[in-house]
């Protein structure tokens, strides 16, 4: 089964009031919630990264879903399945990361269990005063597409240290990503219309498309370099035209129109479904 089919099983489960984001809105409560796993062998080897920088990428990728919603990071839970070998210098540098990649959250808790291999869960929350809160299914025809940064570097990253390169600036792309507090807080303090925003951990073609998808509309997007690739950590949100006047330093990358024959067309490349993008699926077999 593919991601998604676990995912619409779940929502046919339990329903979807706060399902379809990666942060829960809880607007009651003035907050919102994410949480994300990192499994050894699936998103990580031991052999390829430090204890600092796996606890610096499990906590940013989290802190990067809570600026995706447009709130301010707040608080981090961390729970930890380790398998025998671990040591006390290994918990020393992996909490030493994890807190250099707070921008502003406190870690608040978590848990600490044995296990074959060592497997991390987060949850992050962030608070929504004064910030709009984005959804990917706010994105209406006529709005632009924006980003900063350059995609593809992160995805280059993993690939040099699958071969066994040595290019130390892209392994630490890779390792180490740098997220954007200020974009996210630029567009979340001052817009006051619906708009949707999405972080682009599993790539900016990805992001684009799930935004398009939630939203019934369509994207039109240009060929940017690298858009194929993950672990960018950048965000790309969706906003009226007249919105862009209050931001600086950014980029479009394409546009919002009424519902056509496909979903996402980048260049002249229409894409109709999600696995045309042939991304990668977490629970792809071979």
């Amino acid at each position: 089964m593919k991601e998604q089919d676990f995912i619409n099983i779940i929502k046919n489960q339990i329903g979807d009031e706060f399902l379809g984001d990666d942060c829960a809105y809880l607007k009651e409560l003035g907050i919102v919630v994410s949480q994300d796993s990192l499994v050894e062998d699936v998103h990580f080897k031991r052999e390829w990264c430090t204890p600092f920088q796996l606890g610096y990428k499990s906590v940013t990728v989290n802190i990067s879903d809570i600026l995706a919603s447009g709130a301010k990071p707040a608080y981090v839970t961390i729970a930890l399945s380790l398998p025998d070998d671990i040591d006390e210098n290994f918990i020393k540098e992996f909490y030493s990361g994890a807190k250099s990649a707070l921008h502003g959250a406190k870690i608040v808790g978590g848990d600490i269990t044995g296990g074959k291999n060592i497997s991390i869960s987060i949850t992050a929350i962030g608070k929504t005063e004064g910030r709009k809160i984005s959804s990917r299914s706010h994105a209406k025809a006529g709005y632009k597409l924006i980003t900063r940064g350059k995609y593809g570097l992160s995805s280059a990253g993993l690939v040099e240290l699958m071969r066994g390169g040595n290019n130390k600036e892209l392994i630490r792309t890779h390792l180490e990503p740098q997220i954007d507090e200020q974009f996210s807080k630029d567009i979340s303090e001052q817009i006051q219309t619906d708009y949707a925003m999405m972080d682009t951990s599993d790539g900016l073609a990805d992001a684009l498309f799930k935004i398009a998808e939630a939203s019934g509309t369509s994207i039109i997007s240009n060929e940017i370099e690298g858009m194929f690739g993950a672990e960018d950590y950048h965000l790309v949100a969706a906003v009226p035209e007249e919105f862009l006047e209050k931001l600086t330093d950014f980029y479009i990358v394409g546009d919002v129109t009424l519902k056509q024959d496909f979903v996402l067309k980048i260049g002249n490349r229409e894409y109709k479904n999600y696995d045309e993008l042939k991304l990668f699926d977490h629970f792809r077999r071979g």
